[in-house]
Formats: C-alpha cells, structure tokens, sequence
C-alpha cells in the first residue's frame, strides 16, 4: 500500500535530520515546503519535494491536496484516556464556586473516579476509552501515552493498563503507558499515607512491571497529595524496574517536585502552572522536558503555565491535553495548540513543534514520530482549504481536520 499526496499548500515539519527536541529559539523555526508532494509506503515516509521535482511514482492511492496544510499527526504526551463515567456534576459545583480542592474533600475528584472504575468491568471501561479514543484519531492525534491512576488497588490499576494495552493492539494509534498509582491516597488509607505507599512499592509496582504493563511511572507531586520524599521513595523503587519518570508536578504549589525529577532524569515534568526560577535552573542543561496542559487551565480556571518563560530561558516545551473526567474532558490537540497560542502566548510554530517534535520526545517516540523525515511513522494531518497554518490556531472553534492518515493508510 502506498499514498501520494499532491500539490499540497504547506507541508510542514519537514526535516532530513529531525531533532530529538527543540529548545529556546529553535522552537520558532518551522520547516515548510510550498506546493508540496510526499510519498507514504509500507506504513512509512518514504520521500517529499515540491511538485516542480516529482519523480515518477507509481502508488496505490494519490490524494489531491490542493490548497491544504499537511503535517505530523499530533503527539498527546500526557492524558487519562482510560476511565469510567464523567464528572459533569463537579463541573457545575466549580461554577457554583467550589475549588478543586474543595471537591477533592467532599469526596469528590480522583477518589469520584476511582470509585466508578473499580466498580466497572473491563469490558465496560474498554468500550468507553474505545470511544475516546476514535473521536481523537479523528482529530489527528497519532500517538497517545495513557495513565492509570483511577484504580488505586492492584487490581484496578492493572485493569486500566490492561485497557490501555488492549487499544493499542486494536488501533493504529501508537500507544505508551504510564503508572500512575500515586495519584490520591484512597479512602481506606485516609491515616495511612505510608501504607499505601508500600502497598504501591512492594505490590503494584512489581506486579505491574512484570507482566510488562507500564512504560513509565508518575506519581502527583503536590500539597495534599504526594511529598518531595513519597517522590523520591517510589522513583528509587521504580527504577530498579527500568520504569522511566514522568511526573506531576507544579499545578498548584512548587514544592521542590522538579529538582527531584531531573535528579531521577525524567523523561518529562508534567503541568508547571507554577514555576520558579529555582525550577528553570534545575531544567537547564537536563535531558527532562516541560510539559504544558493549557486545556487544563482554561476548563478549571487556574493560572496558565508560562510557556514564555520556559522557551524564552531557553528551554525546550511540549504540549499535551490532560484528557481526563474532572479536569480537562477533552483530549482535542487541534484545541490544546490554539489555547496554547492565545493564552501562553506562544506563536503558531512554537505551538506546532511543541505538540509534535516535542510531544514524541516526551512520550518516548521521537525516533517515529513528530516530523516529516523519511523513515519515520506515516502519520499525517490533512486539513480541510486553509489560507496558511497560521490559521489553525485562529479559528480555535473549528474542526480544520479533513483526513488523518496513520501507519500509511487513511481512517
């Protein structure tokens, strides 16, 4: 099977050598050819130029893309696409004025959702992340990292990872999974903070590791939740399982999180609506890559993370979605890269190379994913007529995305 898409308007991302990350100024720089042909065979890219240069090709399908934008399909670094059942009603309480805290104490929040997913059936929970899922192909995101997190017993947690596992057997969607069983600390060990934690240590984690569920591991670095030395404790364990750090880290407090991940190299420090200059420092000259959520931000009215300081002191950025049932109930990347532009002020290229060549690089895949290079994963974007790229963060409300092309055929 092989695809060659014509007179394309901009084919964007182009790279002969793509980069693992871009950092500080880098990330303005964008690659585009005008009037554009690329060559899509056996599940890879195989060649692009502009239409003055086509060679001979004799492909199964070519695709007129006259007056189009094609780009990498978009990579989603941080998301809980696996869950049961929605919050809808805590939506309501916020605006009604309760915090996130607030709803966290009444019962509400993760504990909520832990809840309904230890209460549902895997086959239940699989049929509902299906759905998710396929509305976000459809989107154009072409690679998904999946938390746990909502199970917080042994079983419920490798239940969402066993879910997780099963999409991306199912899909054509590239999936990685993360553990996330730090996320809350259950009901039942409300006064036991450290039981828990050695139930994750000595139980979960072991377990999970063995049957090969999880690629990386998290754990919610945050007042209330998780200390600096519930951090360090279960990196230390993890590592001894080879399980890459990524962390949550930074929404509400800086309590230290992002100096002890990079001390652990974390692949990724994930939210950062808080961030000091302390935290700069500690990421500068570290292989670990900021994450930004903005969707976040925007659905629960919290601070936005300051992209522009990150980039500016020249680091590197990402954006991903935070797909999840409390705080951002959309996994829409189309969305997280206009919100990204009109709220952190990043411009279009910033946006677009943090949720693409970025985004691989925070989710493992950067040798796949993220760029138009031969040999990478044939995973495009085409969108609907557009003026230029520029316009796809400006009109935020509208689905620009005509056709997504995954592993070289179209969905």
């Amino acid at each position: 099977m092989s695809i060659l898409l014509t007179n394309i308007k901009q084919l964007l991302q182009v790279r002969n050598d793509a980069p693992e990350f871009l950092a500080g100024k880098e990330m303005q720089n964008l690659p585009i050819l005008e009037n554009a042909w690329v060559w899509l065979e056996d599940e890879e890219i195989k060649d692009f130029g502009t239409m003055g240069n086509l060679p001979k090709i004799n492909a199964t399908q070519t695709i007129d893309c006259t007056g189009r934008v094609v780009l990498p399909s978009w990579v989603d670094s941080h998301t809980h696409l696996v869950f049961a059942g929605t919050r809808e009603q805590e939506f309501v309480d916020r605006i009604n004025g309760l915090s996130y805290q607030e709803i966290a104490e009444r019962g509400g929040g993760i504990l909520n959702s832990a809840k309904r997913l230890q209460e549902a059936s895997e086959e239940s929970l699989y049929e509902q992340s299906a759905k998710r899922l396929e509305e976000l192909i459809k989107l154009g995101t072409g690679a998904i990292e999946i938390k746990s997190g909502y199970g917080l017993t042994t079983e419920a947690e490798m239940k969402m990872l066993k879910v997780a596992k099963k999409l991306e057997k199912n899909y054509p969607v590239t999936v990685k999974t993360t553990f996330l069983g730090a996320h809350a600390v259950p009901e039942t060990y409300k006064e036991n903070k450290a039981g828990y934690m050695d139930l994750i240590i000595n139980d979960m984690l072991p377990k999970i590791a063995k049957k090969g569920l999880a690629d990386f591991v998290d754990i919610f670095c945050e007042k209330g939740y998780f200390s600096i030395e519930d951090t360090e404790r279960l990196l230390a364990a993890a590592k001894e399982y080879n399980l890459i750090p990524k962390i949550h880290v930074n929404q509400f407090n800086a309590i230290g999180g992002i100096p002890i991940a990079v001390k652990y190299n974390a692949l990724s420090v994930d939210h950062l609506e808080v961030i000091t200059d302390e935290d700069i420092e500690a990421l500068r000259d570290s292989r670990t890559m900021p994450v930004a959520l903005p969707t976040c931000s925007f659905f629960i009215s919290i601070p936005y993370s300051n992209g522009r300081k990150i980039i500016d002191a020249g680091l590197p950025l990402a954006l991903a979605s935070d797909l999840n049932p409390g705080t951002t109930p959309s996994g829409n990347m189309n969305f997280v890269v206009a919100t990204a532009c009109i709220k952190m002020r990043l411009t279009p290229e910033e946006a677009i190379n943090a949720a693409t060549v970025n985004g691989a690089y925070a989710m493992g895949v950067s040798d796949t994913h993220g760029s138009i290079t031969k040999g990478k994963k044939a995973n495009l974007i085409i969108t609907n007529k557009v003026s230029s790229y520029n316009y796809l963060p400006y009109a935020f409300g509208s689905n620009l995305v005509d056709k997504v092309i995954l592993n070289g055929k179209l969905v």
